[in-house]
Parts: structure tokens; C-alpha cells; sequence
């Protein structure tokens, strides 16, 4: 779906747990999520913490939206 969302022109990003996969599905702008039932929180830590995850990997899916990229690159994260 993301190569083909990408052929009509669209820019997108993959936010994702499992970075192999969205390999292999041909993404080519992959940010790491946190876990699969909690792509982007952790239910163990506070609001505060999973709102500053929450916004640190929304912002690097949406700089990466602006990036030009020639081949698959999974974007950093801060952990």
C-alpha cells in the first residue's frame, strides 16, 4: 500500500514496530514505533513521558515527510 500511495505522488511515512517488514513491503520512509499494542506511548510511564514520546516521534515522521530520500531510510529516534 505505501509504494503505491507513494506512486500517485503522495509522500508518506511508515510508522512502525517491526522495521524488517516495512523493508520489505518497500517503504522508504520508516519511523521506529515503540511497541505494537503501543505503537506510540508506554502505558508505564507517565502522561508527561508518553506525551514527550508521542510528539518527538510525530515530529520526525512529519520532518521526514519533507525529506528527499533515494533509498529506504529508517529515521532516528530518540529512545
Amino acid at each position: 500500500m505505501v509504494k503505491e500511495i507513494e506512486r500517485a505522488g503522495i509522500p508518506i511515512v511508515q510508522m512502525a514496530n517491526l522495521i524488517p517488514v516495512s523493508k520489505t513491503v518497500g517503504a522508504n520512509k520508516i519511523v521506529p514505533t515503540i511497541s505494537i499494542p503501543y505503537p506510540l506511548g508506554d502505558p508505564s510511564t507517565s502522561k508527561k513521558e508518553q506525551l514527550k514520546l508521542r510528539s518527538h516521534r510525530v515530529e520526525v515522521a512529519l520532518n521526514a515527510l519533507t525529506e528527499d530520500v533515494k533509498e529506504q531510510t529508517v529515521f532516528k529516534v530518540k529512545i
